[in-house]
């Protein structure tokens, strides 16, 4: 769940961009100068294959191991039905560029770009029609939950909904004038927004109304993706990753720093009392199953920070919690025999 991540081998220099994976084990990316990488084993292994294009390559949407589109740079859009063996040249009808591309079957899919082009294919891409998005803004990114609701978002706060497959778009009000370049919704009501200056934005009810949430920082987030209603994962600037398994409530950042503990321990957080975010640190000296968990005064569970086999080390959580009111609260942390639980203060 992002507790570890391991830098794997590309094979290239080139700018990668857009990623799509479809189980576990088979993905695809595509970046700069047309460039496509295929696993079928995790990334353990990068294969390079022939797109037939040099334009830039920004977004990929693969709904099976076989069927799969990308999009790029002069309207390009490519197509395979047999996972990137052959990618065959289809047409946009535009030459403007084509940010991101999102399918719920091998027949149904929509990309946008830039100046509000929105294309729509019933026929897997084999005729691509243009539709009225009401905008000049740049589109940035589109999240379908089935083959009539969606979402797209963009310049200057840019939120557009369809619940009829785009026949028609409704601007929705996002609040802010800040570039949003990533969505993602779970279902037609649940969805999350990102993008510039540390946005953001949650929906429950299919963007009627959208809720600024805090991530602790001013840069630019670039994309988000959620596995369900709750448990998500935002990158952005920096190398920056946040993770939540409380559908933005509260978001976590680890770090492993460079110490060898020779005890179990857990520390006093840091700023205490703090708003809206705190750093805990804690060191195991063997590998365990660690367990770090957040309760109210009355006992309630407010989140798990970490579950988790972890290797002998030491670490350090940053938590932001600008969705919990005031009060005191509790962390807990249990690996193998060791438990200990320290109190905290959040005061806004």
């Amino acid at each position: 769940g992002g507790a570890n991540w391991v830098a794997q081998t590309s094979g290239t220099t080139q700018i990668l961009y857009g990623v799509s994976f479809t189980d576990a084990l088979t993905g695809t990316i595509v970046g700069w100068d047309g460039i496509i990488l295929r696993t079928t084993n995790g990334g353990a292994n990068w294969i390079e294959q022939t797109s037939g294009t040099t334009n830039f390559l920004s977004g990929v949407s693969f709904t099976d191991a076989n069927n799969g589109t990308a999009v790029g740079w002069v309207g390009t859009i490519i197509r395979t039905s047999n996972g990137g063996t052959n990618w065959v040249a289809q047409t946009s009808g535009t030459t403007l560029q084509l940010d991101a591309v999102c399918f719920t079957d091998a027949n149904t899919g929509t990309a946008v770009g830039v100046s509000g082009t929105i294309l729509r294919t019933s026929n897997g891409g084999a005729n691509w029609v243009t539709q009225t998005s009401g905008t000049m803004q740049s589109l940035n990114d589109v999240s379908f939950t089935d083959a009539n609701n969606g979402t797209v978002v963009g310049g200057y706060g840019t939120i557009l909904r369809t619940t009829n497959g785009g026949e028609t778009w409704i601007m929705q009000a996002s609040g802010i004038t800040n570039r949003l370049v990533g969505v993602c919704f779970t279902n037609e009501n649940t969805g999350t927004t990102v993008g510039f200056d540390g946005t953001i934005l949650r929906t429950s009810n299919g963007g009627a109304n959208w809720v600024a949430q805090t991530s602790g920082f001013a840069w630019t987030l670039s994309d988000v993706c959620f596995t369900d209603a709750l448990t998500g994962t935002i990158v952005g600037s920096y190398g920056i990753i946040l993770r939540t398994t409380n559908g933005g409530t509260t978001f976590v950042e680890e770090n492993q720093l460079d110490e060898i503990p020779a005890d179990f321990l857990l520390t006093q957080n840091y700023p205490n009392p703090f708003n809206p975010s705190t750093k805990i640190k804690y060191s195991i000296p063997q590998s365990s199953n660690v367990v770090i968990k957040v309760f109210d005064v009355l006992g309630n569970e407010i989140e798990t920070l970490i579950n988790e086999e972890k290797p002998a080390g030491t670490y350090e959580i940053t938590w932001y919690s600008k969705g919990l009111p005031s009060g005191i609260y509790f962390y807990q942390i249990r690996a193998g025999d060791f438990v200990e639980t320290k109190k905290m203060v959040l005061m806004k």
